[in-house]
């Protein structure tokens, strides 16, 4: 039996990779399922059971470094091994930064740690099993870990700090057998980008982007899945995300004209 924790598994993409590896693997998989949200990841670890997986529910906020090393402990304690880490767990945010005040800098600290030292804290705890299993690691970065997105200068900040950190911790990992595999969905029709900070470091409860072509979560998380069985090194899932990367080498003042075209016209810098 495998055993594959995932952070951020209470919704959205965390939620729905935990379904799908149920049905993919059914009683072949033990899934630990991390968040804040404890009654949201019952409602998960229920239907993840339906599929006849083993699931374990650890509560856990990625922000606290003792929390993260918990959750590793917990689950090799419950199964005796971690075959894969998903650093799932992430907030959004969206401001322009002239809009923030200075004595609102704050949430952009909270944000980091979140996204980038939730996912350092989770894997180093993880990382002695992991060799041991010859495991793999994913990291659900963005489009906006790979592009400067206007409007989301905290957020684009703390997913290129992932990005920078999983690439290098590939170099290192070459030869110990551990695959790491960073994915970059881009506009995916999920709740995050509602939830996270606003200029004031509030709940935005709404989207700064245009989403009419939205990705689907079941999409989304297959993808991700198929990379990581894959041991791919990255995932980067749309025509426009992969032309973007490219075209920033290229012509770097078309790259930045894009990303100002997927804002709505009432978020856009004046």
């Amino acid at each position: 039996m495998k055993t594959i924790v995932i952070t951020g598994a209470s919704d959205g993409i965390g939620a729905e990779m935990a379904r799908q590896l149920a049905q993919r693997h059914g009683a072949a998989v033990a899934l630990v399922l991390a968040a804040r949200n404890e009654e949201a990841l019952h409602a998960v670890a229920t239907q993840c059971r339906a599929g006849g997986a083993a699931a374990l529910v650890v509560r856990t906020d990625v922000s606290e470094p003792a929390q993260c090393r918990a959750l590793i402990s917990t689950a090799v304690e419950a199964f005796g091994q971690i075959d894969a880490l998903i650093n799932n767990a992430g907030m959004s945010a969206q401001a322009l930064f002239e809009d923030v005040k200075t004595d609102d800098l704050g949430w952009y600290e909270d944000l980091m740690r979140i996204n980038l030292w939730g996912s350092v804290w989770c894997t180093h705890a993880a990382l002695p099993h992991l060799k041991q299993s010859r495991g793999s690691l994913v990291a659900v970065s963005s489009l906006a870990g790979l592009v400067g997105v206007p409007g989301r200068t905290a957020y684009s900040a703390s997913k290129f700090a992932m990005t920078g950190f999983f690439e290098a911790l590939r170099a290192e990992l070459k030869t110990a057998g551990v695959s790491v595999t960073t994915a970059y969905p881009g506009v995916v029709a999920t709740q995050i980008r509602y939830r996270g900070f606003n200029a004031a470091g509030a709940p935005a409860g709404a989207s700064g982007l245009k989403e009419d072509d939205a990705m689907s979560v079941e999409t989304c998380a297959r993808l991700i899945l198929d990379g990581m069985d894959q041991r791919a090194r990255e995932v980067v899932m749309t025509p426009k995300g992969k032309l973007g990367r490219w075209l920033k080498l290229l012509a770097p003042g078309a790259v930045e004209s894009m990303a100002l075209a997927a804002l709505k016209d009432e978020v856009k810098p004046h």
